[in-house]
């Protein structure tokens, strides 16, 4: 008999949040999937509607698994994370029952033992009284929650009592259970017992990684199943349809499908609803209605996953259903083969993709001799801004999550509901378009885009938008608008692809800041200064046709925010409080432009310029590049926006068209949609990227004004912008683009924005960035917007792009769950724009820990410090 228990105390009830509050309160609790053991098959069973027949398929295959002529005894653990309709109608109970029945009609003449339980773990009020038989009345005080805990808890034991192999093993749980049989989130709403997803996730993992055994016990023979309710886009407690609710985890999926007339359509549905958010299904399971709607089922899938077809099942309620289980044993052995087979080839597909990676790829920005086979990181999927990468810990294969702390070379920033909604949206959008090409066209998704970014990044001084592929690309097509412009103003016209002034012959240089980055094809290599990207060994024809300023930086050392000016900007007039600043908010203060140090800026940028045109008549600056306030791929260094400012315009009044490569900054990076609010100042033409599409799909974007627009109308097509490429302004980047401006500037998805400043909330705790700026092993900090940074105190060949000091920090971090990326001895951290600041905290707390240990080994032992971080 079944001992149950009522918990001592009643909570409270809370009245059920708004569909809006809801999805509010799921960003702001951003939490991590779980870590998972899956040495042994797991899989979670859908159905393409309620009722046919999910509860059937996992007695059926656990009745497989357990069979008493199997030589080996295994573990069979059945979950259910959610049931209403409890305990009259009570799945892991069905399972429980019919296994042990099936067991005890199979063991004829075999010694073999079945011990069975079945748990209910949590149950509302309503449900916990069925149990009980209890007739107390509900309790009524406002805000107080219906919901109990339940220890109900029954066992049995089959068998001969003979057994020398062991025993076989079921285990079934009910997580949750409600009363009324109707849908979960209404069951919520009547009942109470309120439910997070994240901490119904949180208890169903802990399941599934106690279930798979301790000490020796991975070795057994274990499978674990996991039966979701109702179909698959069945609303759980809380709201959010299964199929999202259950996606961190990714367990290979088994479909039940439906036999009966219109299943054809409700099975393909749900199919196409679990491939779209990235699951993989391995079989789709339905019952014989004699529609054989298996024929086209098979004919659809193209015969990518296997349609098994079980035999009818009697309707006959009095029916024990032994003889139909009897006579489905070959379907549920075809199945439970699959499940084992896919298992172990996945397994063995993660194994070897380190090596095979390391004999066939070549990996951009990777020197191949420092990255062992054993250090390549295997991505099994990613859910929002989470990698699950495969990993061996004594012996057991698991699947760890890892924040993406570099946002995957700067592009992702959605959380997993915007990864769906973009998926959505891309597959729409391509199943109408494909693509098509884009001169003398237009279609809906590239207008609504370009209309987007010119109310948005490029409000109040954009009126044209060029698309590109890439952030290197939108950079070329920026210079040759910004040099086209700078001819056009100064009246120099062209002659033989010769600029002609009355002067002869020009050549056009870039004015630029050392320590900049703008891409990899030739013409941004060259509009940027002499780097690790740009040595003879990366680019023998590089010549750097530019002038390069020195820019003066801005840090955080000590707690302290300072300033470091270059030598060229050195000057009597500038006093120690000039060179400290109590936040960064000062930093942007346009009362900084009357000061001292703005004189001083503004007097040296005009020497320089003046200095470089005197080297040669026939040179001129056409353009000045510059990455608005953060320095990216050159280390992380923010720029003192008050220079960049007065050296906007002291270019402004020389008339040379100023480019804002936004390519990284853009989209909120830095906490505004856009870096020139931060700089107080518009460009005449700016690239963006990466952010914009979501970092979904490569998509890019130069914005420009209509004065530069007006440079290339003329008579002759080759007064246009001849530039482009086949894939220009596709239909999924531009879907996937429009869908992540709206996102990230929207306060109902993204509870980060501050709706009337116009800016991100503060998302890295300033107390913390200050304790680390002043640990022993840090040189600098430097934390904006979605984006913290640390530079670690090393000399020699142990600063600069090329170091491997960071190496060690590097792979302590990647184990404690955060996936970072070092630019030499920079480490930095990067979420997303609707990344919680709790969240941040979390990550920059695991940082702060080893940075600490690792100052604290430095000072200990500084001499076998460096060698013991070597890779």
């Amino acid at each position: 008999m079944p001992s149950c228990a009522l918990s001592p105390f009643l909570p409270r009830r809370r009245p059920l949040p708004s569909p809006l509050l809801l999805l509010l309160l799921s960003r702001s609790l951003h939490s991590s999937p779980p870590e998972l053991d899956l040495s042994h098959p797991t899989l979670i069973v859908w159905g393409s509607n309620t009722g046919v027949g999910k509860t059937l398929v996992s007695a059926g295959l656990a009745a497989s698994v357990l069979s008493p002529s199997s030589p080996n005894p295994s573990t069979f653990v059945y979950l259910k994370p959610v049931q209403t309709g409890f305990p009259r109608d009570s799945d892991s109970r069905f399972v429980y029952r019919k296994v042990s029945d099936l067991f005890r009609h199979r063991l004829g003449g075999f010694s073999a033992e079945l011990l069975a339980s079945n748990h209910a773990l949590k149950a509302s009020v309503p449900a916990a009284r069925q149990v009980l038989g209890a007739r107390t009345e509900r309790p009524e005080a406002e805000g107080e929650e219906a919901s109990t805990g339940l220890c109900w808890y029954e066992e049995t034991r089959v068998g001969t009592g003979e057994s020398t192999k062991g025993d076989f093993k079921l285990v079934c749980k009910t997580l949750y259970g409600w009363k009324e049989a109707i849908s979960p989130h209404l069951a919520v709403e009547r009942e109470g017992m309120t439910l997070e997803d994240s901490s119904l996730r949180e208890v169903l993992g802990r399941l599934l990684n106690s279930s798979a055994g301790g000490g020796d016990g991975w070795k057994e023979n274990v499978w674990r199943v996991i039966e979701t309710a109702g179909g698959v886009a069945s609303p759980g407690p809380s709201g959010s349809i299964q199929c999202d609710l259950y996606r961190p985890f990714r367990l290979p999926a088994v479909l039940v499908g439906d036999g009966h007339l219109g299943g054809i359509s409700t099975t393909l549905s749900a199919y196409e609803s679990l491939t779209l958010r990235g699951y993989d299904v391995i079989a789709i399971i339905l019952a014989d209605q004699g529609l054989s709607n298996e024929v086209p089922l098979l004919s659809y899938l193209r015969h990518r996953v296997p349609v098994l077809v079980l035999p009818p099942v009697p309707e006959d309620p009095l029916n024990d259903l032994v003889d139909w289980f009897c006579e489905s044993s070959k379907v549920f052995s075809s199945l439970q083969d699959l499940v084992i087979s896919t298992h172990s080839k996945s397994i063995q597909r993660l194994h070897d993709m380190p090596r095979k990676a390391g004999n066939i790829l070549w990996w951009p920005f990777t020197q191949h001799k420092l990255v062992p086979e054993e250090i390549v990181t295997v991505i099994d999927s990613r859910c929002g801004e989470n990698f699950a990468v495969h990993k061996v810990r004594n012996d057991r294969e698991m699947i760890v999550p890892q924040f993406d702390a570099c946002a995957s070379w700067w592009t992702q920033g959605p959380d997993f509901t915007l990864q769906i909604e973009l998926a959505r949206d891309m597959g729409y959008s391509a199943a109408r378009y494909g693509h098509v090409m884009f001169p003398e066209n237009v279609y809906e998704p590239a207008l609504h885009c370009a209309e987007l970014l010119l109310e948005g990044v490029g409000k109040g001084w954009a009126s044209r938008t060029y698309y590109s592929d890439n952030g290197s690309t939108a950079i070329e097509i920026a210079l040759k608008m910004a040099f086209r412009k700078f001819l056009f103003d100064n009246e120099i016209h062209m002659n033989s692809g010769k600029g002609i002034s009355s002067e002869g012959c020009i050549e056009l240089r870039v004015l630029a800041l050392n320590g900049s980055y703008h891409g990899d094809t030739l013409g941004a290599m060259e509009a940027q200064a002499p780097s690790s990207y740009t040595g003879f060994l990366q680019q023998p024809w590089y010549s750097g046709r530019g002038l390069f300023l020195d820019p003066p930086t801005i840090f955080i050392h000590k707690e302290i925010w300072n300033l470091s000016v270059p030598e060229s900007f050195q000057s009597n007039q500038l006093k120690p409080e000039d060179m400290r600043f109590r936040s960064s908010d000062v930093l942007f203060c346009p009362s900084r432009d009357s000061s001292a140090i703005a004189e001083i800026y503004s007097a040296c940028i005009s020497n320089q310029l003046l200095q470089f045109s005197k080297l040669s008549c026939s040179t001129r600056i056409g353009a000045l590049i510059i990455e608005p306030v953060i320095q990216a791929a050159g280390g992380m260094h923010m720029i003192d926006p008050l220079f960049q400012r007065i050296l906007v315009r002291e270019c402004r009044s020389r008339r040379i068209p100023v480019i804002f490569d936004e390519v990284f900054t853009g989209f909120w990076r830095l906490g505004r949609e856009s870096a020139a609010e931060l700089l107080g100042c518009v460009p005449d033409v700016a690239c963006f990227g990466k952010l914009m599409s979501g970092g979904i799909i490569p998509l890019a974007v130069t914005l420009t004004t209509e004065s530069v627009f007006e440079a290339f109308k003329g008579d002759s097509k080759l007064m246009a912008l001849l530039h482009g490429h086949s894939y220009t302004a596709h239909a999924m980047g531009c879907t996937a683009a429009a869908k992540a401006i709206q996102w990230f500037k929207d306060p109902i998805t993204n509870p980060n924005v501050e709706f009337k400043e116009k800016k991100l909330k503060e998302l890295w705790e300033m107390k913390l960035v200050l304790q680390i700026s002043s640990l022993p092993a840090v040189q600098r900090v430097m934390t904006l917007g979605t984006v913290c940074a640390v530079e670690l105190k090393a000399e020699g060949s142990d600063a600069g792009y090329a170091s491997l000091y960071a190496s060690f920090l590097v792979q302590q971090l990647r184990e404690d769950g955060l996936y970072v990326r070092p630019l030499g001895n920079v480490i930095y951290l990067m979420c997303g724009p609707c990344t919680s600041s709790h969240f941040c905290s979390q990550q920059l707390k695991q940082v702060y820990r080893r940075l600490y240990e690792f100052s604290q080994r430095k000072l200990r032992d500084p001499q076998s410090f460096q060698k013991r971080d070597e890779p």
